[in-house]
């Protein structure tokens, strides 16, 4: 039974991270204003507004971080899976002044020990105006020395920034032996 279940769990973990390979491929290939369906524009914008909400709720400090940063990606709903290779994905808004000004894909493959599945949502906060300049400019890669504050049980940890980024993390679902954000890359498509 053992045998079957890590044969098992090994084809799923090839199958989940081949169609991760092809997304990315086809992510590069499709056009910057096509990164999140019109139809699901509406329902990312309520689930992004509902993490936001958790964020805030967790450390009420983080309001602070938002008035005084140029912008903020949110990505309400990341998943992220593994065994030996990984992988996560997700869709996130882009804030600037308050206001949306796009849409967001996050991708990430990762090599190394690591087994598990795990959601979660993450905020990245631009303090400065070129650090939001170049996320904008798409294909932003979170360098593998980021790292970022896990929200988990109780208020977060002081955000820290890097370069005038900083990350955060609330996992929603799962169990997963570590999670980071380095190596994590991003296309961006304004509004239309």
């Amino acid at each position: 039974m053992k045998k079957f279940y890590l044969s098992t769990c090994f084809a799923l973990l090839m199958l989940f991270s081949g169609k991760l390979l092809a997304q990315e491929e086809g992510a590069k290939k499709d056009k910057a204003k096509d990164v999140v369906e019109m139809d699901e524009r509406q329902e990312l914008k309520n689930d992004a507004k509902k993490a936001l909400e958790a964020f805030k709720a967790k450390d009420n400090g983080i309001q602070a971080h938002l008035d005084s940063a140029a912008g903020y990606a949110i990505f309400p709903n990341v998943g992220k899976g593994a065994w030996i290779l990984g992988g996560a994905a997700g869709n996130g808004i882009v804030y600037e002044k308050g206001k949306v000004v796009g849409y967001t894909e996050l991708r990430q493959i990762d090599v190394g020990f690591q087994i598990g599945g795990q959601a979660f949502s993450e905020i990245i906060i631009f303090k400065t105006e070129q650090a939001l300049n170049e996320f904008k400019e798409g294909n932003f890669e979170l360098e593998g020395s980021a790292s970022a504050v896990i929200w988990d049980k109780g208020k977060g940890e002081a955000i820290q920034f890097q370069d005038g980024v900083g990350v955060a993390l609330m996992p929603k679902a799962g169990a997963m032996a570590g999670i980071s954000v380095g190596g994590q890359k991003f296309n961006y498509g304004e509004v239309q």
